[in-house]
């Protein structure tokens, strides 16, 4: 639902005619239309309406309420009813100001909702060659609505370079999620922007700029030829990534390693380097796939190594989901990327 003026108006001028109405319904016979219904239009009005319109509502209640008392015998009950809708009124008046986005619940929710779903979409794949596959695969602790691990994307068109960046922000859940919005925004205007190695030096620069207290994140950034198959790993305070040799069959770890972003200035990220070749992979993931307070992560990239194998002899489509599945806590954040080139 849009939280658009004339939207608003219209609603506001729907909940004044339903108001209007009942006052003249109570008016009529008040054994069937009591005060006690003022409510259903006053709960519509909190969840449809802004702030200022609500109270509109608000005050337009509490006249046609001063009305139809007048009309009445004055009883104990009618008071009580009277003190209630009262109440009720200054509590979804106080809720409905104390907003700090101005909107009022639903619109509020579908505000980060489609914030939630601008992150996840700027983690989607690009269009690949026909002889490349990639499956990227995210989970939120939990199943939380939000997570602190993303994964933004980059090939310009008519571009030979794929570039990918996947990131872990300190914390869980909404918190860590918040932050991995603004992060996810700031890193997709960096990506593509920057010569290779110079993003993560940038990346860190950004987040010791925002001076938070849980200010740190790791992160993982790929780029790799898509015509030659060489690519350059650099890794800040992440999980190595892996590549599958189908020659030797064996899986190898990539030496790159650098600190947290967020942490030390004019901090250095070494890069590994390679080439992928046909019937080669390569995984990014996450520490939420190979740590837990009860496993050491050597013995989770073990485990992640030796599903890995399974998911290529079963067939690469769909892998990064099957990994996700199988693998990591599900009380931490996850995310995974496989590449595969055919």
């Amino acid at each position: 639902m849009a939280a658009n003026p004339r939207r608003q108006s219209l609603v506001l001028l729907a909940l004044c005619a339903v108001n209007l109405v009942l006052t003249v319904a109570a008016l009529y016979n008040y054994d069937f239309f009591p005060l006690i219904v003022y409510v259903v239009p006053m709960l519509f009005a909190s969840v449809m309406l802004q702030f200022r319109p609500f109270a509109l509502t608000v005050l337009l209640q509490v006249c046609c309420v001063a009305v139809v008392m007048a009309s009445l015998e004055q009883t104990p009950t009618r008071a009580v009813v009277c003190v209630v809708l009262a109440a009720i009124a200054a509590m979804l008046l106080t809720v409905s100001a104390r907003v700090k986005v101005g909107l009022p619940g639903s619109l509020g929710e579908s505000m980060i909702i489609d914030l939630r779903d601008r992150l996840l979409a700027q983690g989607e794949l690009p269009a690949l060659p026909a002889s490349w596959y990639a499956q990227s695969a995210l989970r939120s602790a939990d199943g939380a609505q939000f997570a602190g691990d993303f994964m933004v994307a980059s090939r310009a068109p008519g571009s030979d370079q794929l570039e990918v960046v996947m990131v872990d922000v300190s914390g869980k859940g909404l918190s860590a999620g918040t932050r991995a919005l603004q992060l996810s925004g700031a890193f997709g205007g960096l990506l593509g922007a920057l010569p290779a190695d110079e993003f993560l030096g940038a990346a860190n620069g950004y987040l010791l700029r925002q001076d938070w207290i849980e200010g740190f994140a790791t992160a993982a950034h790929m780029v790799i030829d898509l015509e030659t198959g060489n690519f350059e790993v650099r890794t800040a305070g992440h999980p190595p990534g892996l590549q599958w040799i189908a020659g030797s069959k064996t899986w190898i770890s990539l030496p790159s390693d650098g600190p947290a972003l967020g942490l030390i200035e004019d901090a250095r990220f070494k890069a590994a380097t390679g080439s992928i070749g046909s019937g080669d992979a390569l995984l990014l993931y996450t520490d939420g796939l190979v740590e837990s307070p009860s496993q050491d992560y050597r013995l989770g990239i073990d485990k992640l190594i030796n599903e890995a194998e399974r998911m290529l002899a079963s067939g690469i489509d769909n892998g990064a989901s099957r990994l996700l599945s199988r693998i990591g806590t599900t009380h931490d954040d996850r995310a995974l990327l496989v590449l595969h080139r055919r």
